[in-house]
């Protein structure tokens, strides 16, 4: 609905006439046969630990088919499908699929910090008893705590290599 107006009407028992502009809007039907790519947690590449075990798990199954690949018959196209099979496999399993939209500037290590708190603020939502309670409350304000300085601190570190890059980039 766009507008809406009343004016006085004559014909009718009611002393006015409501008026309303309208805009009618097309559901989308999707066609089918075209399926949405999800896309991978890259972002995990860039802790170490994430890097080394996806080296180590695609360097396995390359080797894998390499030993596979090298029997005679094979062709260029089957090749490519295998390897392609490999990498796609090995992103699913070590990777995973992109679950939360976050900022890029905020690290793996404080996205396991804001799941922590998650946990203590479901603790504190669980506990029977108010001592209970008023323990779980304690933790969830200190890890809270953590977080925000955290996040501070991740931001700040993503500006700065910003602005390290852009001063790199006007010196080139």
């Amino acid at each position: 609905m766009k507008d809406m107006k009343t004016k006085r009407g004559a014909d009718i028992a009611s002393d006015h006439l409501p008026v309303a502009k309208m805009k009618l809007k097309r559901k989308k039907y999707w066609t089918m046969g075209r399926t949405i790519s999800q896309k991978f947690n890259t972002a995990f590449l860039q802790d170490t630990n994430k890097l080394n075990e996806f080296k180590i798990a695609l360097s396995n199954k390359l080797q894998a088919f390499h030993d596979l690949l090298n029997g005679k018959g094979t062709t260029m196209e089957s090749k490519w499908k295998e390897i392609k099979e490999a990498i796609n496999s090995t992103r699913h399993e070590v990777l995973g699929h992109k679950k939360h939209h976050h900022k890029e500037w905020i690290t793996v290590d404080t996205l396991e910090m804001i799941q922590e708190r998650r946990n203590k603020r479901a603790a504190i939502n669980t506990s029977q008893t108010r001592s209970e309670k008023a323990k779980a409350q304690a933790e969830y304000t200190e890890v809270n705590k953590q977080v925000k300085r955290r996040i501070r601190t991740d931001k700040c570190k993503y500006v700065g290599d910003l602005t390290m890059t852009a001063k790199k980039a006007a010196r080139e």
